[in-house]
């Protein structure tokens, strides 16, 4: 009943804007909207004009760099951050601070830097810049010098709260665990002043019982949590399930409407995005992804599957971002190549596959009407066409324009001289240079891992 009202509604009344805006929502008028169904009406703000707002806090840098292999020094992580803030990341997970020197000077350079800049930002604000630490006021201390530089900050502090973990990890008691939340993140608020929150994450929340999850968030409401996480942390759970638990917990937490639930869901059984669109659905107002969906064992929840679900399909889960699509597909490559993580090519949204047509059903379907065969116009995440041919003989303006066309926006004119004379070489080698020659050539030259050491020869 509720989808065929949307659809009748959507079909005469609704403007969604998929392109060439910054925030992707659906519009009604009043007249229009008094004629909703009550469940649809709920996720109107209190305006009575746009729909609510979901966070995005990307988690690349923190728990998608727990992938093996896909370590990143501080001059990486900064790059990537940087990106990030472009692509209208609202919260960045820069670190695990206590965990490393090395994890704390990067998590405190992007808080000095990254969280400090508004140019080109979609929101028109900084990028707030989290850090991680467990429950433990040395880890709580060690979090806030790395990310007190930032314009806005956050200490995102966290305690397993199911019984495997209490018994087999922790060996504490339940109430024990309530009351080192508690600790937790009454001494997290105590450090932060105005331009900073408190984030509290229930470690393993998905095995978690429910009612001793509601005891545990009403305590750490208390103490003055501004945003509530619920990690499915070993990807354990099913959509149908998670929707009841967050059901379960805006019903019963104390406080819970005071402040953000947010979604944390890992892929182990590959339900990551599907449980997290199902936790939007039943009340999450900030999602935890990663950039293609990197992460510790199977993975996160991927920030593009969750954007351009949510572009494709606004009558199913009706919120918005601020995030800027186009920038999706330079993003995820960046990441790629400096995580040294391959993206498989059938990979949803930025797979090399993803919008590539081989059956000549389908070919001769997209032919006739692009719609046929795709739901999202490719240079809406920035997959695009050549429009001109580059050869030895096109000029730098004509590179520079096409490094603007592919979303490379934010080299400085040193970086596009360096590329435009690589370009030059490749073209007396070959008539033409391809899209993918300038790409190969910015993550060779521009956004490549640094070599931190070199096998010189063996004896």
């Amino acid at each position: 009943m509720l989808r065929s009202a949307l659809s009748r509604v959507l079909s005469r009344s609704c403007i969604y804007q998929q392109q060439h805006c910054q925030r992707r929502c659906l519009v009604f008028s009043n007249d229009t909207l008094a004629s909703l169904p009550p469940e649809f009406r709920r996720l109107y703000n209190k305006k009575g004009t746009e729909l609510e707002q979901l966070l995005v806090l990307d988690t690349t840098l923190r728990d998608g760099e727990q992938s093996p292999g896909a370590t990143l020094n501080v001059g990486e992580k900064l790059k990537i951050a940087e990106q990030l803030a472009l692509m209208g990341v609202d919260i960045c997970e820069a670190g695990f601070p206590i965990s490393s020197p090395g994890d704390f000077e990067a998590v405190q350079v992007i808080a000095d830097t990254v969280g400090n800049e508004i140019e080109n930002r979609p929101q028109g604000t900084p990028m707030r810049i989290a850090g991680l630490a467990r429950a433990k006021r040395k880890d709580i201390e060690r979090c806030y010098d790395a990310v007190k530089g930032a314009s806005s900050y956050r200490i995102h502090t966290f305690l397993a709260t199911s019984d495997i973990h209490l018994k087999h990890k922790l060996f504490i008691t339940r109430d024990q665990c309530i009351q080192q939340s508690y600790d937790a993140v009454k001494f997290a608020n105590e450090l932060i002043d105005g331009s900073g929150d408190v984030e509290f994450s229930a470690e393993d929340a998905s095995r978690t019982d429910p009612q001793f999850l509601v005891d545990v968030f009403t305590a750490v409401i208390e103490a003055g949590a501004s945003t509530i996480n619920v990690p499915d942390t070993v990807g354990y759970t099913f959509p149908r399930e998670i929707a009841v638990l967050f059901h379960y917990l805006k019903k019963k937490v104390s406080g819970i409407d005071n402040v953000i639930l947010s979604a944390h869901c890992h892929d182990d059984l590959g339900l990551a995005t599907a449980n997290t669109l199902a936790c939007i659905r039943n009340g999450a107002r900030q999602v935890e992804v990663t950039c293609n969906g990197i992460g510790e064992r199977a993975g996160n929840t991927c920030i593009e599957e969750v954007i351009m679900a949510l572009n494709v399909r606004p009558d199913v889960v009706p919120v918005y971002t601020n995030i800027d699509t186009r920038r999706i597909n330079v993003t995820s490559k960046m990441v790629s190549s400096l995580t040294g993580m391959v993206v498989q090519p059938n990979k949803a949204i930025v797979g090399s596959n993803a919008f590539v047509h081989e059956a000549g059903i389908h070919q001769d379907g997209v032919l006739k009407h692009r719609q046929n065969y795709e739901i999202i116009d490719p240079a809406m995440v920035g997959v695009t066409t050549d429009s001109l041919h580059l050869g030895k003989h096109s000029g730098k303006r004509a590179y520079e324009n096409r490094l603007l066309e592919l979303g490379y926006d934010n080299l400085d004119e040193e970086q596009v001289d360096l590329l435009v004379t690589k370009y030059k070489q490749i073209a007396d080698k070959k008539k033409l240079v391809t899209d993918a020659d300038l790409e190969a050539v910015i993550f060779d030259e521009i956004y490549h891992p640094i070599v931190c050491w070199e096998l010189v020869g063996m004896h």
